[in-house]
């Protein structure tokens, strides 16, 4: 993984190039301060600060060069992430001083995924100066869990599978002293039927599990965050098509989000318990596969007929939702890439947020917005409730029609949990689909940060 405590250091005068920030609205007053030869180059470069545009401007001397860039005219989180990939290496600082939240930017444009790559170069180093060192290790701790989440979505299934979920929650609880606790197996089946059901069809190598870790004081307000571990997802019986199931190593996006929130909460030391729940099973085709018209009993008690097997995230969330209310959690999240729906109404970008909490939902919402990690809400709508309606059991686990697919995979999620627990669920895409500065094509944490923020602001030490 990136070094990113490395770029991004405390300024203490030393040598460093300048890196001018401009916008639009400011261009014309900035042109006016240059000399000559600076106005003519930046005319003959037809830069007008178009945000990420960047220019380097010589001085009198070979060696002296600054730098300058466009940018919105509100500052964002990443607005240096494209002079940071044009750059070459070196030490620079901005003339205006602190990058403030710019930072992240500036470090995750360092983000590479070269795992199976040969003879991969080094990655060039730029490294940012800041007045404010207070800064330094926040900044560093989101990079690190946005970078933990893509390089978990882009490690293909067969490196990525549940065993592996486990390891790298183990690898995470070890840096905070915390025990790992692992149901499968006959407690699996015993304890939490859906995500047994689900994963049953896999072979042993990767078989399905509740992976659990708890850390904090238990005298703390208890919070819950939940996973949805979907290794790979063929579709089960209900196969998907080829195209839809070539991004499918990123079905367990939900979890990698789960895992980097934990993280970044123990990094911070919220004065939270904090419960840390992964469902972790493969969705496979095998003779023992799970089957449309299959009627399952949830951990709950709930049974479930299935309708699709191709929407079992649900159901591997079901039983760990379950699982966490047991112990009375006021706050509960779930993070999962569970529906197509999310996507079509929302494109990739925006998770799709549920809560039974409108002020809960308002401080997500808010969070999401001032720092830069969009989300969207869209409604728990009572009345298509009946779209979940089973001739044969409690609930099905899809509807027939498709309609409202976002809505009605959280309406069988809200039937797991607790009236008196709020509860957000975020139907994240995990993934982008085209390049953006700072944000290779790939897996990327969208929405961890937007929680983080909001959980800060909750439970302010």
């Amino acid at each position: 993984m990136t070094d990113f405590a490395a770029l991004l250091q405390p300024d203490i005068g030393q040598a460093a190039r300048t890196i001018n920030i401009v916008t639009k609205a400011l261009f014309d007053d900035w042109f006016k301060t240059l000399p000559a030869r600076a106005r003519a180059a930046v005319e003959a470069a037809q830069f007008k600060a178009n945000a990420g545009q960047t220019l380097i401007i010589h001085g009198d001397e070979p060696d002296l060069w600054s730098v300058v860039t466009g940018a919105p005219e509100t500052s964002g989180v990443w607005d240096l992430a494209a002079v940071a990939m044009s750059l070459p290496a070196g030490t620079y600082r901005l003339a205006e001083g602190d990058p403030g939240r710019r930072a992240l930017g500036w470090l995750l444009a360092h983000y590479r995924f070269d795992r199976y790559l040969s003879g991969a170069e080094p990655a060039l180093e730029r490294v940012l100066l800041t007045p404010n060192p207070k800064a330094i290790d926040e900044q560093v701790r989101l990079a690190v869990a946005t970078a933990l989440v893509r390089d978990m979505v882009n490690t293909p299934a067969a490196d990525m599978g549940p065993a592996a979920l486990q390891t790298e929650t183990e690898r995470v609880a070890k840096l905070f002293d915390v025990a790992v606790t692992v149901t499968k197996g006959a407690d699996l089946e015993s304890g939490y039927p859906l995500i047994h059901g689900v994963g049953r069809a896999a072979d042993r190598i990767h078989a399905p599990r509740l992976i659990e870790f708890e850390w904090g004081n238990p005298a703390h307000p208890r919070i819950a965050i939940i996973g949805k571990g979907i290794t790979f997802d063929s579709g089960g019986l209900n196969l998907k098509l080829g195209n839809g199931m070539r991004l499918m190593k990123k079905d367990m996006g939900g979890a990698a989000h789960a895992l980097g929130l934990a993280q970044l909460i123990m990094h911070a030391r919220l004065p939270v318990r904090l419960h840390l729940l992964v469902a972790a099973a493969e969705n496979a085709v095998s003779g023992n596969a799970f089957r449309p018209g299959d009627v399952l009993k949830s951990r709950a008690g709930i049974t479930v007929e299935i309708d699709n097997t191709d929407a079992e995230g649900r159901l591997v969330l079901a039983d760990a939702i379950t699982k966490a209310g047991e112990d009375k959690p006021e706050l509960m999240i779930d993070f999962a890439t569970l529906t197509g729906a999310a996507r079509v109404a929302l494109g990739p970008d925006l998770p799709a947020l549920f809560c039974n909490d409108h002020e809960t939902a308002r401080a997500l919402s808010q969070a999401s917005v001032a720092h830069d990690d969009p989300v969207w809400r869209l409604p728990l709508w009572t009345r298509y409730d009946d779209m979940l309606k089973s001739d044969v059991a409690d609930t099905a686990n899809s509807s027939e029609s498709g309609l409202g697919g976002a809505i009605t995979a959280a309406l069988f999620l809200r039937k797991f949990v607790p009236a008196d627990t709020h509860w957000i669920h975020l139907d994240t895409f995990a993934w982008r689909p085209g390049p953006r500065a700072g944000r290779p094509k790939g897996g990327d944490a969208l929405g961890m940060r937007a929680g983080y923020e909001m959980l800060k602001e909750r439970y302010a030490a």
